[in-house]
């Protein structure tokens, strides 16, 4: 009954009524759709991120991750590689040399991260070769052949087929010098990678330093992330006497900025409602003092205070849920019809690049969202309603008959 008695009481003034849950609707809209922007950008940089060159696990010598030193690196790689490669839940694994070093042109030098691959592999681990912006992804049968990024090769002053002279260390530790022509120059989302990384053929590296085939890093992409815990639990134990990471090992600000950002989106919308709060009391407390009279014939017929009280409560929930679930279908619908087509942020391109982001973003909206919004709604809609049902049952049933 009381139910009944609150629906019809919402609606005696549909203008006021229609207000509010217009302010509600509108208000977790907007809410929603910057929640569910500030998770895409971030889902987006981080795949883009695992992509680009970090993979999902990778394995290295324990002694390589204190000291990067091309002599440190994992007793028989090879051998390794192959046997994750087995795994079903493995795409494909891609064993690296990776060599700090200097990279030099006629006019300029820069230190480099050498990263030494099997072009084949490396395909399918990351999508380094979908970044070439001139020449291609090593289909050339010229001696040497380097891949640069763009930020590099302007630094440098290069350009397709120009010389570039890597000097690094041995494993015998002595410094080894070699010509590289340029086959290719790519253009990722992160300036600072491609200003400090370039690739060459591990096979072109083994005949420079005259070296057996080693490999200093194993990098592992998996079929599906879902499968990111187990697959790393086996290797854990499987090749306890290596370092075995993931991806959030690996960039552990990465996920710390994930955890902060979920914090701060709840904050923005618990933000939101206690603004809408504001205006769901005045509501009812304006609908309550419109009603004074109709509420002391209540009481002085029997209802009791308590019932009283929970009809102010009832017509409170009632709005406030009704505005909520309108807020997040239009959310919902807006996040699912954007998140096919994406949001281009191409103008942006050059500060986005800067912090490592694409420019093309899908907004994302997790479902555990919606279930704390619901809850913040409820909650909302609780504190709400107090002041006017306080004021409503403080009421005197004699004094209240005789207001017009």
């Amino acid at each position: 009954m009381l139910l009944a008695l609150a629906w019809k009481n919402i609606w005696r003034n549909k203008k006021r009524s229609l207000i509010i849950l217009t302010a509600i609707a509108l208000g977790l809209w907007a809410g929603l759709f910057s929640v569910s922007i500030s998770i895409g950008v971030w889902e987006a940089t981080i795949n883009s991120t695992i992509d680009r060159n970090l993979s999902h696990i990778q394995i290295h010598k324990k002694e390589f991750k204190e000291e990067k030193l091309i002599s440190n690196y994992i007793p028989n790689g090879n051998t390794i590689a192959d046997e994750i490669r087995k795994d079903k839940r493995v795409k494909e694994v891609s064993g690296r040399v990776l060599i700090e070093g200097m990279a030099s042109s006629p006019t300029s030098s820069s230190g480099v991260n050498i990263i030494g691959i099997n072009p084949e592999n490396e395909k399918e681990v990351t999508s380094i070769s979908s970044y070439i912006q001139e020449g291609k992804f090593f289909e050339t049968k010229k001696r040497n052949p380097v891949l640069i990024g763009k930020k590099l090769a302007d630094k440098l002053g290069l350009k397709m087929g120009s010389k570039i002279v890597l000097t690094f260390q041995n494993i015998d530790t002595t410094l080894t010098f070699a010509a590289f022509r340029i086959a290719g120059i790519f253009k990722t989302e992160s300036t600072n990678f491609d200003q400090s990384h370039l690739f060459v053929k591990k096979s072109d590296l083994y005949k420079t330093m005259e070296s057996e085939p080693i490999i200093s890093e194993i990098a592992i992409r998996l079929n599906s992330s879902d499968d990111l815990d187990s697959v790393y639990s086996k290797l854990k134990l499987d090749y306890s006497s290596l370092a075995v990471e993931t991806w959030k090992q690996l960039a552990p600000e990465l996920e710390f900025t994930y955890e902060m950002l979920i914090l701060e989106l709840e904050i923005f919308l618990g933000i939101i409602l206690a603004a809408l709060l504001f205006g769901i009391t005045n509501t009812m407390l304006m609908s309550v003092m419109d009603r004074i009279r109709e509420f002391g014939v209540l009481m002085a017929v029997g209802m009791k205070r308590v019932r009283v009280f929970f009809l102010i409560l009832i017509e409170t929930f009632v709005l406030s849920i009704f505005g909520g679930i309108i807020g997040m279908l239009l959310g919902g619908i807006t996040v699912w019809y954007l998140s096919d087509k994406g949001i281009d942020l191409s103008i942006f391109a050059e500060g986005l690049n800067a912090y490592g982001m694409p420019t093309q973003m899908y907004p994302v909206l997790p479902l555990y969202f919606y279930f704390v919004l619901i809850v913040m709604i409820i909650i909302t809609a609780i504190i709400a309603a107090i002041y006017p049902s306080i004021k409503t049952i403080k009421l005197m049933p004699a004094k209240a008959i005789r207001t017009y």
